[in-house]
């Protein structure tokens, strides 16, 4: 379980939420905290008051993966293959090790045929394939993923969603201005003005989103 008691930073503040393993979206209003939950999830920034803990563990102490909207601002190498294996390289993982286990993510993804392009000739979608490959190759704990599916069209974004699905990460946080993949999650909590308004099943926060912009498209049409 991920435990969060008496969080604070700056306008964001969480009494007490407990994350259950599955994918869990995180949704809200531009401005709402989303951005800045998920950044102390991951451990990239430490909360001004509060404890968050990741099966009892510290995020800076846990095996975390982060994909950001903009996930080439992070790059560090020119050709895919070493991006994907720089996390098992700075680990100092054994070297023989390494192709196998980037050959198999690269596989799960489908993008087996990037393996020797540069990253800067890569569409914006093919770009957060990459970063979720770097991001997967360890084995994380937690997945963080903040708004990646802004850059991916429909059938991409599902694509990403079978490939965590096949990873079996235990814990998968995600922020998403797509209601229709906020839907198809296990969980679901919606910020507002820094605090959680609701937190549930997708058909339990939707249920009281029914009358709002949050409310799936495709749940509109439902009898």
């Amino acid at each position: 379980m991920i435990s969060i008691q008496s969080l604070r930073h700056e306008r964001l503040a969480v009494d007490t939420l407990e994350i259950a393993p599955g994918i869990t979206t995180v949704i809200g209003a531009n401005g709402s905290g989303k951005t800045t939950l998920l950044a102390i999830l991951a451990g990239i920034i430490l909360p001004e008051a509060g404890t968050v803990l990741v099966d009892g563990v510290p995020p800076r102490k846990s095996e975390i993966g982060w994909v950001g909207e903009f996930p080439d601002r992070n790059f560090i190498f020119s050709r895919v293959f070493d991006e994907i294996a720089c996390p098992l390289r700075f680990r100092h993982v054994p070297a023989g090790t390494i192709p196998p286990r980037v050959q198999a993510c690269m596989e799960v993804l489908g993008i087996s045929p990037f393996a020797n392009r540069m990253v800067q000739d890569l569409s914006g979608g093919e770009k957060v394939m990459v970063a979720l490959g770097a991001a997967l190759v360890a084995n994380p704990d937690l997945l963080i993923l903040d708004e990646c599916d802004s850059q991916l069209d429909a059938t991409r974004a599902l694509e990403v969603e079978r490939a965590i699905r096949i990873s079996r990460v235990r814990y998968v946080v995600r922020s998403t201005q797509q209601m229709d993949a906020a839907a198809r999650g296990d969980h679901l909590i919606f910020l507002e003005r820094g605090g959680i308004a609701q937190a549930g099943t997708p058909a339990q926060v939707f249920g009281q989103l029914a009358r709002t912009p949050f409310y799936p498209l495709s749940w509109r049409c439902r009898p």
